[in-house]
């Protein structure tokens, strides 16, 4: 017999060689009904596996994020037997399960496949899972995978087989159909009720510029078809707000293929909105005691070597800078973390006088592959709210905690109410992709842990999502179409602090080694704006709006009228324009409404002779006839609702 703990703390006894969908159904038929996949002492299993030994055993539906990247990666196998049958010289490479979905990269020697293909791929997959086939683990020796893909001609799979160790690789057969794969998948295709081919794209085998290009054919599948016509009407609206579209028609950001792929620019509506938000800010973190500093936005490559960040980023870097001087290099800026570093060794610092709380708007550059840049989401200069504390370890949880919340009044400012906080720790098993001693990762894992209970967050915790010099706590936020995105980000470091060798006198007199906090409540001002765009479809809230009203004169006879009007609103610090063309007022709130203009301010002959405005609200409601100072009561009060003092 064997012993297996349920998620609910709970033990049961089963014979050896149970399988987890047996267990299922020794709990209720119903939950074997629901049950696709299982995680048995932390390693993905199938739900047919025989679990042989004592263990934590949770079983995982297609609610749990884990049922589906099961789902979804079965469906990535059954589209690649479709695939095959299809075109018959095709190379199937990986398919991975995704955030939301799958892809399988295939290499077509000849023909290609395009967007009026997608019906009969969908079709003869779906053929494929009506057959109810069961999905089967086997275990197989090297020299038998590798001979199975040399008879194939497929030297994808041959490369990654061979490096692979004998004893560790196995294949997923179902139908006539088999894959190298390590596991986690349905019980049978016949779950699968609807899939649909989304996109195909280039990518280059495992990433690599110089290696073949291949197609990566994008999918996602559902139990219930009722599921997949939700999500693609929600895909709809997701095109509708891609804040690439409504960046350019709201004028706020372009990009210059002469000025380079992945470096905004922006135009002057988009500018004075990222003023508001810098502004908004420094205000609170003034009164949270940070001081601005402004670092260059190049540094010797000797100081991110220091750092660290040469060794871990310096591939995603622009090349050095070579100067006339020899042996002289510099980088663009990687991260701001360094400068700041060398700001604190300025001066020699007392107990007394920690915490130092550096901030900066800080433009950094990474050079992102040219196939990653996406709109505002992934460039290669963007702007992060930087700011980095400096205290004693005794400091450490209550800094925490302030920047905690500085980042909720950020993000319940801006409308992003729907998150869960996420403890991003180390891989305990990968320990080379960090710096620092193992001590001091679990003070400052410990401390972010600490730290999230005490003000009652919900948060889960995700080993190998840390930093490779610190472990940090990032806001997993739902945006208005359900997708999530990490948003603002605190990190605790005490490796830094070592590697600059920084040092402050205790009250003892002796030299002891601050700790420090990295925090960026927006992370990257462009992807913020892209997200706040999207989760907006542009109608931002009404204190970071480039206009928030739009005067609209009936005819040329009160144009003069709407002119002081403007200048009222003006001097009670509503920003507002005029729109004096000679269109009916009809056409002119049609383009206001599509400008995303919260307020147009109808003005006609009653309006001067009672001296009031006609006001109505973007989305059709019609407030009646108020005078202005009535509108600029509302327009604050409106403003304070939203935005309140940190």
């Amino acid at each position: 017999m064997i012993k297996i703990t349920l998620p609910d703390g709970s033990v049961r006894d089963y014979e050896r060689g149970t399988t987890p969908m047996e267990v299922a159904k020794s709990i209720s038929e119903g939950l074997a009904r629901n049950v696709i996949s299982a995680t048995f002492n932390g390693t993905t299993v199938e739900s047919v596996t025989p679990l042989e030994t004592d263990g934590s055993l949770v079983l995982h539906t297609w609610n749990d994020k884990e049922g589906k990247t099961a789902f979804w990666h079965s469906t990535s196998h059954i589209v690649a037997q479709a695939l095959e049958a299809l075109y018959p010289s095709v190379k199937l490479t990986i398919g991975p399960a995704i955030e939301n979905g799958f892809y399988y990269d295939v290499d077509l020697p000849h023909g290609t496949i395009s967007e009026k293909d997608f019906p009969q791929i969908e079709k003869k997959a779906l053929e494929i899972a009506r057959g109810k086939h069961d999905y089967k683990m086997r275990a197989v020796s090297k020299a038998e995978a590798l001979d199975f893909y040399k008879t194939q001609g497929n030297e994808y799979k041959v490369e990654l087989i061979e490096n692979l160790e004998d004893g560790s690789i196995t294949f997923c057969d179902h139908d006539t159909f088999t894959d190298l794969c390590r596991g986690g998948h349905i019980p049978n295709t016949g779950i699968v009720k609807a899939i649909k081919i989304l996109s195909v794209a280039g990518a280059y085998w495992r990433g690599d510029e110089n290696n073949t290009q291949l197609t990566r054919v994008y999918g996602i599948s559902f139990p219930k078809q009722k599921e997949l016509t939700e999500y693609l009407e929600l895909l709809e609206e997701a095109k509708k707000r891609d804040h690439r579209k409504l960046g350019k028609e709201l004028e706020l950001f372009t990009f210059s293929q002469k000025v380079g792929q992945g470096l905004p620019l922006w135009l002057p509506k988009g500018a004075a909105l990222r003023e508001r938000l810098e502004n908004f800010l420094k205000k609170a973190q003034k009164k949270a005691g940070y001081e601005m500093v402004v670092t260059p936005h190049i540094g010797q490559k000797e100081l991110y070597v220091t750092s660290g960040h040469y060794a871990k980023y310096g591939e995603d870097s622009f090349q050095p800078i070579r100067t006339p001087k020899e042996d002289e290099e510099f980088l663009l800026k990687p991260m701001n973390c360094p400068h700041h570093c060398e700001i604190y060794n300025t001066k020699p610092f007392s107990y007394r006088e920690l915490p130092k709380r550096y901030a900066e708007f800080g433009t950094v550059y990474r050079y992102e592959q040219s196939g990653e840049l996406h709109g505002l989401t992934r460039v290669r200069g963007f702007t992060q709210d930087d700011a980095h504390i400096f205290c004693t370890p005794e400091q450490l949880d209550q800094e925490f905690k302030n920047v905690i919340d500085l980042s909720l009044y950020v993000l319940g400012s801006l409308g992003f109410d729907n998150f869960t906080a996420q403890v991003s720790i180390r891989d305990v098993d990968t320990p080379e992709k960090y710096i620092g001693s193992v001590e001091n990762w679990e003070k400052a894992e410990q401390a972010i842990i600490n730290a999230a209970k005490e003000k009652g967050l919900d948060f889960v915790i995700e080993p190998g999502e840390a930093a490779f010099y610190g472990p940090k706590l990032d806001f997993m936020v739902k945006d208005a179409l359900g997708r999530q995105w990490q948003l603002g980000t605190i990190q605790v470091d005490y490796n830094l602090p070592e590697r600059f060798d920084l040092t402050y006198k205790g009250s003892d007199n002796e030299m002891h080694r601050p700790v420090m906090i990295h925090r960026a409540p927006f992370g990257s001002m462009e992807r913020f704006i892209a997200l706040l765009l999207e989760h907006t479809g542009g109608n931002f809230p009404l204190w970071l709006t480039p206009e928030q009203a739009i005067v609209l004169p009936v005819s040329e006879k009160h144009e003069k009228y709407a002119e002081k009007v403007l200048k009222s609103l003006e001097n009670n610090e509503i920003r507002a324009l005029i729109d004096n063309r000679s269109e009916t007022v009809g056409k002119k709130i049609r383009e206001a409404e599509m400008n995303k203009i919260p307020f147009m301010l109808i003005v006609g002959e009653n309006d001067e002779n009672q001296g009031t405005i006609s006001v109505r609200r973007h989305g059709g409601a019609d407030l009646g006839a108020i005078t202005i100072d009535q509108f600029t009561d509302l327009v604050n009060t409106e403003i304070n609702s939203t935005l309140k003092s940190f």
